[in-house]
């Protein structure tokens, strides 16, 4: 009783203050008539048209006193006494603010353009109850609720922000006031085992506090104990839970922010100043100190024979009186009414005799809409468009232990990550955040996938698939890396790709064919030094010096063509390597090829009068290379003027690697480079097998028969590793049919010679060679 007497001394204390406030509210004056609802519609309903008709009778539609300065109405506390007033003062046009009705029904400004209210909707609370769960990552819910109609009201409502926000209600317990607990054993073994069964650890409650439902409480305290209850705006500031205050150690309760500072002089001083001495006719003040203090009032007159009150006793000692749990919104709905007020006044003419407040009642709810409250140099509030008051809101954290403590602490919705870790500085009944998930949190890497069962919180976590990653906890999908990134081993972020080439440094293979290239320059060079340092020779001679030297350079570049295949492929080192090595190999093959030319050649000039005479010489030999060698310069050109070679980035081949490779732009032009040597090499291979025969002292068929034997050998079983191959081993095979090649045209053709030159210097004489004359 004390608490919903505290609603009355705020509204006289602040009605005071106006008429006392020279300053603030000057020429101002109000009067008031309260009535009591008694949480009764009916009641409530009489006691509105009592007001308006001005007598103790009700008399609907009439106003049997000449003048009413009926400004506004305040009231009342609770949604099933309100929205019948609201019906009323709408027809009547007159202001009315609430301090306590939450019904979203009240929101509607078609039906009550006049209404107002110093709280939130409960569409506001239950949005904000659900961003605390999801706060504290509280998904896997209980729900108690009375079997009221607030109860079946709040329960809708929770059902649907709790389905829109993806938190899911295990068990839902519906408790009957009408039943007489403490008779009814199966009824209370029935709820303590759904209790006991659940696995959440937080309990939402809804629907009116009353001293039944707290005796429930009471009974189920063994099993309510172990879990954090979430209390509605009624309970949390309702004294009868009290009744079994240990069951809600450590609850919560979402309350609006309080609006003066109970600690003030002024406040305490007329605190203090409540007694029944000093207000003799309440007999509401008389029944309280009865039942808190067990005495009467002082006059002995009045009780005789029983124990009278001192002067010692104060209203502001009762626990459930003085404590900021019942927010002075009585004092706020003075405060803003009065405020509304002042202004309307102020924007009007000097009222003459015969003007009253009367007048401008269908004006006063636009000076409301309109009106910025300051608090205490705060930002000015406002009220919403349905009329509640903007507010801030506290959680009320319950502390049970030789007394009753509760710590508010402003809630931030939006708070930062830091802020979120600290808990809010809450005391928890295990000293640790209570887990209310039906899954175990699925960790960056992993997403959630539904269960069977038919509860969205209820999932199994399974690893982000391969190119996809989560980096939050309890995602609900994997996100594809971009191209050039792919997931680490954890799969929880992106990474860059490894890229993947033959690279100078990284690679030993690279090392390998690095030193294999220039040992085989070196060695060409050497052989063409000892070439040119025995020009002169027979043997040199014989062999047409001229194309021996040719060869050997196109040898020595196509070892060193073989730099253009390592390292990072660009456009131009792709374009570069393939008509480098087409060419080279060309003028080696064309050159051996005239070489063949010229053997046959000069022995069927050899007959006496043959017209083959004429071809002997060194015309015909650099004919052919230079025709042959022509064609594919020719084949090159084509390929490099229509689609040449470019780098391409090879993203989908290997998993977590970027192949940087030369793509031949022309599959054609490609194969019309190796297939044209091929058949060079085809060609100088016949005609040097037809040849073989000839004498072994001038002869090079043989050996031009085996090195292009070996050369037609490696090209040929290159290209199946070439199209079976990816990446950089790609790249390897290419280099090594260079490499075998060109070290097999080196060896065939040229090391037997060099052998004669510097072992066998004996047998390097003109008089061992056949002597053609022409």
């Amino acid at each position: 009783m004390p608490a919903f007497y505290r609603q009355f001394v705020d509204f006289r204390y602040f009605i005071e203050q106006t008429n006392n406030d020279s300053v603030l509210f000057p020429n101002l004056t109000l009067g008031y008539h309260i009535y009591d609802s008694c949480g009764n519609a009916q009641q409530a309903v009489k006691s509105v048209l009592q007001i308006l008709s001005g007598t103790r009778e009700p008399v609907p539609n009439y106003s049997c006193v000449g003048k009413r300065n009926i400004a506004g109405f305040i009231g009342d506390l609770t949604s099933e006494t309100t929205i019948p007033i609201a019906q009323i003062l709408t027809l009547y046009g007159y202001a009315q603010i609430s301090y306590g009705a939450s019904d979203p029904f009240l929101s509607d400004r078609f039906t009550f353009p006049y209404f107002f209210r110093t709280v939130q909707s409960d569409h506001h609370y239950f949005s904000l109850l659900t961003e605390l769960l999801k706060y504290f990552a509280w998904t896997w819910v209980g729900v108690i609720r009375i079997d009221d109609e607030n109860g079946d009201r709040e329960f809708q409502l929770l059902t649907k922000y709790f389905s829109d926000n993806g938190i899911c209600i295990e068990f839902s317990s519906k408790l009957n006031t009408k039943i007489d607990i403490s008779t009814d054993v199966p009824y209370v073994v029935k709820h303590k085992e759904m209790l006991k069964k659940s696995t959440t650890s937080v309990i939402v409650l809804c629907g009116t506090v009353s001293t039944a439902i707290a005796e429930e409480f009471r009974m189920l305290s063994d099993v309510l104990r172990k879990k954090m209850l979430i209390l509605p705006t009624n309970w949390a500031t309702n004294h009868m839970m009290y009744y079994a205050i240990h069951v809600f150690n450590g609850s919560l309760g979402l309350i609006q922010k309080s609006w003066y500072d109970l600690n003030s002089p002024k406040v305490k001083d007329f605190l203090a100043s409540i007694h029944p001495s000093k207000f003799p006719k309440d007999v509401l003040l008389e029944d309280i100190w009865r039942l808190n203090y067990f005495c009467y009032s002082a006059n002995a007159n009045l009780y005789a024979n029983r124990d009278n009150c001192t002067e010692e006793e104060r209203f502001k000692d009762f626990w459930n009186f003085n404590n900021m749990l019942h927010s002075p919104r009585a004092y706020l709905a003075v405060s803003l009414l009065s405020h509304a007020i002042y202004k309307m006044f102020l924007s009007k003419p000097s009222p003459k005799h015969d003007k009253t407040l009367h007048n401008y009642k269908y004006q006063l709810h636009q000076y409301l809409k309109a009106l910025r409250y300051n608090v205490h140099g705060s930002s000015p509030y406002t009220f919403d468009e349905h009329g509640a008051f903007k507010s801030k809101y506290w959680i009320y954290n319950y502390i049970i232990k030789e007394k009753v403590k509760v710590q508010h602490i402003e809630f931030n919705p939006l708070a930062s990550s830091k802020q979120k870790h600290s808990a809010l500085g809450i005391k928890w009944k295990t000293d640790q955040i209570p887990r209310a998930q039906c899954s175990e949190n699925c960790i960056p890497g992993f997403r959630k996938a539904p269960m069977q069962i038919p509860h969205v919180c209820c999932y199994d976590c399974v690893q982000c698939p391969v190119g996809e990653m989560s980096n939050t906890t309890d995602s609900e999908n994997c996100i594809r890396c971009p191209d050039m990134e792919w997931p680490n081993e954890k799969r929880n972020q992106c990474i860059a790709k490894t890229l993947e080439f033959l690279s100078y440094t990284n690679d030993v293979i690279s090392m390998l064919f690095s030193s294999f290239s220039v040992l085989f320059f070196l060695l060409t060079l050497l052989i063409l030094g000892v070439f040119i340092e025995h020009c002169d020779t027979p043997i040199v001679k014989a062999n047409n010096r001229s194309l021996s030297f040719l060869l050997l350079v196109s040898i020595k570049l196509s070892f060193l063509s073989v730099f253009l295949f390592l390292g990072r492929p660009v456009d131009i080192t792709c374009m570069l390597r393939n008509f480098t090595f087409g060419i080279t190999f060309s003028i080696a093959v064309s050159s051996l090829l005239a070489k063949t030319i010229m053997v046959c050649v000069a022995f069927k000039a050899t007959k006496p009068g043959s017209s083959w005479r004429k071809w002997v010489g060194v015309k015909l030999s650099n004919s052919v290379v230079l025709f042959c060698s022509s064609i594919q310069i020719i084949i090159c050109m084509t390929w490099l003027s229509i689609s040449p070679p470019f780098q391409e980035l090879d993203l989908h081949t290997y998993p977590g690697t970027i192949i940087i490779q030369c793509n031949e732009g022309s599959a054609i032009g490609f194969y019309s480079v190796i297939g044209y040597m091929g058949l060079l090499a085809a060609v100088s291979f016949v005609l040097a097998f037809l040849a073989r025969t000839l004498p072994d002292s001038f002869n090079e068929a043989k050996y031009i028969t085996f090195s292009m034997l070996l050369f037609c050998s490696v090209w040929i079983t290159m290209i199946p590793a070439y199209l079976s191959t990816k990446g950089k081993n790609t790249v390897c095979v290419e280099i090594f049919a260079i490499l075998t090649s060109s070290a097999g045209l080196l060896a065939s053709i040229f090391l037997p010679k060099c052998y004669v030159i510097l072992f066998k210097p004996e047998i390097n004489k003109k008089s061992l060679l056949l002597i053609i004359k022409f």
